[in-house]
């Protein structure tokens, strides 16, 4: 079993000799383009850019499954033009090279008639053997506790650097830690202390959209999104930020 982040992408490869390679990625937002469009801002339309991106990791990966962490599409509430245009395209491409399973986001309104050829579940997420899936708007749901590995979205980590001068720049990260147990089995009232759980070992993806940025989680300005955060389950000062090229950034403290 391996769980690797793939270098320069925000996509992650699982290998299992049970389940074989899983590709997980999470957050395309595919149709926020048409929203910055009404803003005045014009972006070429992302479905071509998603196609090819993800064609080139499956061709480099060999996998067999897909894995969506919600988010596929942008707008809420409903569905714009532009996204009845484009996901039919992006997801009979990627039906025909994989199998494609999506846990709904808080974006993933609408997606039936779209949707009939993946498989699709809910906002609580799934479960391939030990390996749990859920987007991160909601919590996961309690069969996820008994996995050792979690893979969650919806927050866009992201870490700030400033330098002496106050100039900022912002980065995408991942974000690894472990979920706290005892928040847990008390969120979900699991008092008999026999009743075992999983590691619960997390790992929190960055956005797959290359124009979508996210919350600086070093950032005392910005405030925390998604119960695993706000709940404390997930303690960041315990866990730990790695940049796309793979630099381990070490634990997340707080700056001004």
């Amino acid at each position: 079993m391996a769980i690797k982040f793939i270098t320069d992408y925000p996509a992650l490869l699982i290998s299992d000799r049970k389940h074989g390679k899983i590709l997980v990625i999470a957050d395309l937002h595919l149709g926020i383009e048409h929203q910055l469009y009404q803003e005045g801002i014009t972006i070429a339309p992302q479905a071509e850019r998603f196609k090819k991106t993800i064609g080139e990791l499956l061709k480099m990966t060999k996998a067999k499954k897909l894995v969506i962490l919600g988010d596929l599409k942008h707008k809420v509430p409903g569905i714009s033009f532009r996204e009845l245009k484009e996901l039919p395209k992006l997801v009979d491409y990627l039906t025909k090279k994989v199998h494609v399973v999506l846990t709904k986001g808080n974006h993933d309104v609408e997606l039936k008639e779209i949707s009939e050829s993946i498989e699709v579940h809910g906002s609580h997420g799934f479960s391939i053997g030990s390996y749990g899936f859920f987007h991160g708007h909601a919590w996961p749901s309690e069969e996820l506790l008994g996995c050792d590995h979690l893979f969650t979205a919806h927050i866009h980590p992201t870490v700030e650097f400033v330098d002496d001068f106050g100039f900022r720049i912002v980065e995408k990260v991942w974000v690894k830690g472990q979920l706290d147990e005892k928040v847990v089995r008390k969120k979900y009232k699991i008092k008999n202390k026999k009743e075992k759980i999983g590691k619960m070992e997390t790992i929190i993806f960055p956005s797959f959209n290359p124009i979508i940025s996210g919350v600086p989680l070093n950032s005392k300005r910005k405030k925390y999104i998604g119960p695993i955060l706000t709940s404390g389950a997930l303690n960041l000062n315990k866990s730990e930020a790695y940049m796309l090229d793979g630099t381990r950034l070490g634990k997340i403290k707080k700056i001004k």
